[in-house]
């Protein structure tokens, strides 16, 4: 039975050209295989008949390899968008529940008021009042409207003259009345009645004397202000797909591009992440669905979701970011090597494509020496070779194209992290920002801190409902270890949660003279100061932010009679921001540092807070000095594991950090490792060894060519039997034998016919053992009697040779036998390839190891 999480290829294939075209040249070599093997069969069956076997293993082969390999390429694609697309989802969704949960401590808060209190509960007429409202709105600015209403539903205060309204009996009224919490509702009323749909707080607000509910205060956040910066901050800004804000029957509450999927719409979602297609209103899209998760306790409205949905047309046509070509072949075939561990399919594609190289090679070398035979032969092998050559192309292009694709969607995965975890921590730098600010206008503290009540039995009993405020406050918004409120002097005169860790308390002790400097200068309401990160600051228990606001004078006076600090507990709140946002990424670190490269907060235990990046100059730079508003991604290697790392700046969040004269970048910075990097790892560049063109005429020589290291030899064709796997070698003691690895067996139409032995042609030429990798080989030689296996790191291929491009290697001193006898100018002599003597090897491997490497030319 089908998975609904199986892939029909037929379906995106027409939206893919690369894998098109790859189809294309895998069905073309697949069908040229068969001709090849048909011709043999019909016109020289008799002198093909050594070559048949070979023919049937590659057809076989191919069968399997055409249809993974286009499934592979197809599945990793539409992966790579899912991702992408899931990630931007994750943005929209995750950031409205963090943005609300806040919304639902201010009108909590606001609503003990006592200043709105005594209005509503008609105890104080004060003509300040809508000031009072307007000053809260400056600083929490995410608010279009904050009213006041009675038990009635009349409208006895509200700030926007545009929207005016006298009353409303609307049922949420009613309900908030009723509750001990807070009343979020989200659709039309009339409290908003130019909005079709408005998102409000409701609180009712107590009686400051009865303590019985005596109005209801409202908070009108600016939803659809806040849903265009989301979008403007995600990957839907570019254009090629669209963002939506979903409610529990799927209809768009927002939309990133109204035009293209109107609010109110009904769409189709995707809350299992299947690779399937979507249609909606005649286009096709591939969706992502990702449903609300709870922040702080707070769940979100229900239902909510984010999704992302992006035309299948648009999701495969432009490769953004092709990163395989500008890596270091070292860092390129190093990564490569772990493909078993972070893209399996491609790891099965490496490993059957080596299959059928090795038996396209060791067909070639089957032919060696044939050519002189019939004309019907010489035709059948002529296309072996460029059939053969084409083969090893297609597969090297395919692979190739594969393997960026899963990098090229690592790339942009660690962008789009980063750069939601930056917006989520300016959008919650913004709300303590804000805090400081309007805590600061409190009557009571406002009360304690001017002259004529610092005295007596009064200034206690202010002092004791001063420190009650501040705990309520601190009950409320729980992201702060405590508040403290100072007089001018900086002296501490009364806290929430007063006690510190070690059993001090922060009572009477002093804001640092800098801080309180700068607190004293600062000129309005609007103003605040955050201290540097740092874990030396009063009230702080770990290293954190304090942001202070400037108290002013009872008299309304513009003098300053002391300040407020807010004690960030910042280590936490940055720690579920990370973690957060790595839910499902296992092999993913993220860390928020400074543009000094000091960590704030880490998920990498290697780098806790406190510390610095350990990258190397080469690659730290480029992640610290990111523009602000911009994301940077490159793969490197860090703490000996190859990885992505990503980075991102933000630009602020409304006034915070873009128009209020504060300025401190925080970078997150995201690591996603790959594997461990093999410092004597050997693999070699296949693209650096290419061998453009060789003589296909009788006069010339036919090598064998393979990889020790990152060098080039050959054989003569004609001296090698075939190629085996290296993992088929049995360890076995070779008694004495230098420079043996074990024993392999040779095989004809499935039945073992003899082993030979196998040495490590590394170990003879360098005197450093190799390491047996999946690319490793065994190639099988003879020479008169003898027969022998030599371990290589890869095969190349077998190219046939001009006679005038083999040149004699120079003579060594001593006159004993050539390890190399011969050189290979290839590529007009850009490249040049040793050739093994086979008398020469056999001759070394009788010799002392400590004395082989040392007599082998270079």
């Amino acid at each position: 039975m089908a998975s609904e999480n199986d892939i029909h290829m037929d379906t995106f294939i027409p939206y893919m050209r690369d894998v098109a075209r790859c189809e294309r040249s895998l069905h073309e070599l697949n069908l040229m295989w068969r001709l090849i093997e048909s011709s043999a069969k019909m016109h020289c069956a008799e002198e093909a008949h050594s070559m048949l076997p070979m023919m049937a293993a590659t057809r076989e082969g191919f069968q399997r390899l055409e249809k993974d390999l286009v499934h592979s390429m197809v599945s990793e694609s539409v992966s790579e968008v899912l991702s992408e697309i899931a990630t931007c989802a994750h943005h929209v969704i995750d950031i409205v529940v963090r943005n609300l949960y806040e919304r639902t401590a201010d009108v909590g808060f606001l609503a003990t008021d006592l200043t709105l209190c005594n209005y509503v509960a008609g105890i104080s007429d004060q003509p300040g009042i809508i000031d009072r409202l307007r000053e809260y709105q400056r600083k929490y600015t995410v608010y279009d409207e904050i009213m006041l209403l009675d038990l009635a539903g009349t409208v006895i205060a509200q700030i926007d003259e545009t929207s005016p309204v006298d009353g409303s009996h609307d049922p949420l009224l009613a309900q908030t009345l009723a509750s001990h919490s807070f009343v979020e509702t989200f659709r039309y009323s009339n409290l908003r009645p130019h909005q079709s749909q408005a998102l409000l707080y409701t609180q009712r607000m107590l009686h400051p004397q009865t303590g019985q509910p005596c109005g209801v205060l409202c908070l009108s956040f600016d939803f659809l202000g806040e849903m265009a910066g989301i979008f403007a901050g995600s990957s839907a800004a570019d254009g090629r797909c669209v963002a939506l804000l979903l409610n529990a029957h799927n209809q768009v509450l927002a939309s990133s591009d109204a035009h293209w999927i109107a609010p109110g719409t009904t769409v189709p979602t995707n809350q299992n992440g299947a690779p399937h297609l979507y249609t909606h209103s005649g286009r096709t899209y591939l969706v992502q669905t990702v449903e609300a998760g709870a922040y702080q306790g707070y769940p979100g409205p229900a239902g909510w979701k984010g999704q992302v949905m992006i035309p299948v047309e648009q999701a495969f046509g432009t490769k953004r970011m092709r990163c395989v070509d500008s890596l270091s072949p070292e860092v390129a075939q190093g990564l490569l090597a772990h493909a078993q561990s972070f893209c399996p399919p491609l790891y099965d594609i490496i490993q059957a494509a080596d299959a059928i190289r090795r038996v396209v090679w060791n067909g070639q070398v089957m032919t060696a020496g044939q050519r002189g035979g019939s004309s019907r032969l010489k035709a059948v092998l002529e296309q072996i070779g460029e059939t053969g050559a084409r083969t090893n192309h297609v597969f090297t292009q395919s692979i190739r194209d594969l393997y960026d694709t899963v990098l090229s969607a690592g790339l942009r995965d660690s962008q789009s992290l980063t750069q939601l975890l930056v917006d989520m921590l300016d959008r919650n730098l913004y709300e303590r920002a804000n805090d400081c600010r309007w805590w600061a206008l409190s009557p009571v503290l406002r009360q304690l801190l001017t002259p004529s009540h610092a005295q007596g039995s009064a200034y206690t009993a202010l002092r004791d409902q001063a420190t009650h405020v501040l705990e309520h406050i601190n009950s409320l918004y729980t992201v702060y270890t405590r508040l403290m409120v100072y007089d001018r002097s900086g002296r501490i005169l009364c806290a929430s949660h007063p006690q510190l860790a070690d059993g001090s308390s922060v009572l009477e002790q002093q804001i640092d003279s800098a801080t309180l400097q700068a607190v004293m200068q600062l000129s309005d309401s609007q103003s605040y100061h955050v201290s540097t990160w740092s874990a030396q600051h009063v009230g702080a228990e770990g290293a954190t932010y304090v942001y202070h606001a400037p108290i002013r004078a009872m008299d309304n006076t513009v003098s300053t009679v002391g300040g407020i600090a807010i004690v960030f507990n910042a280590i936490p709140e940055l720690q579920a921001m990370l973690n957060s946002a790595l839910v499902g990424k296992p092999k993913t670190r993220a860390l928020y540092v400074n543009r000094q490269g000091l960590v704030l907060a880490s998920t990498d235990p290697t780098a806790p807070s406190g510390s610095t990046i350990a990258l190397p100059a080469a690659q730290i730079q480029p992640l610290l000095q990111v523009q602000a508003g911009a994301s940077h991604a490159a793969i490197a290697v860090h703490q000996q594991q190859y990885c992505i790392l990503g980075a991102s700046v933000s630009l602020g969040y409304r006034e915070f950090k873009t128009s209020d004269g504060y300025h401190d970048d925080v970078l997150a910075i995201s690591v996603e490792t790959f594997g461990q990097v093999e410092t004597n790892a050997q693999t070699p560049d296949a693209a650096s060894h290419a061998i453009h063109a060789t003589s296909n005429g009788l006069q010339g020589m036919e090598m064998a060519t393979f990889y020790v290291g990152q060098q080039l030899f050959a054989l003569h064709a004609e001296s090698v039997l075939e190629a085996l796997p290296a993992a088929a070698i049995s360890t076995v003691s070779a008694g004495r034998l230098p420079f043996c690895v074990g024993t392999l067996p040779r095989h004809t139409q499935g039945q073992v016919t003899g082993y030979v032995w196998v040495f490590d042609l590394a170990e003879l030429l360098t005197g450093q053992r190799s390491r047996v990798t999946a690319q490793s080989q065994v190639v099988v030689l003879e020479h008169g009697e003898r027969k022998l296996g030599v371990l290589v790191d890869a095969l190349h291929g077998v190219h046939h040779f001009a006679q005038e491009s083999i040149i004699a290697a120079p003579r060594m001193a001593g006159g004993t036998e050539l390890l190399v006898n011969e050189l290979i100018q290839a590529n007009q002599g850009a490249l040049l390839v040793q050739c093994i003597s086979p008398q020469g090897l056999l001759h070394a491997l009788q010799r002392k190891p400590q004395d082989t490497h040392q007599a082998t030319p270079t």
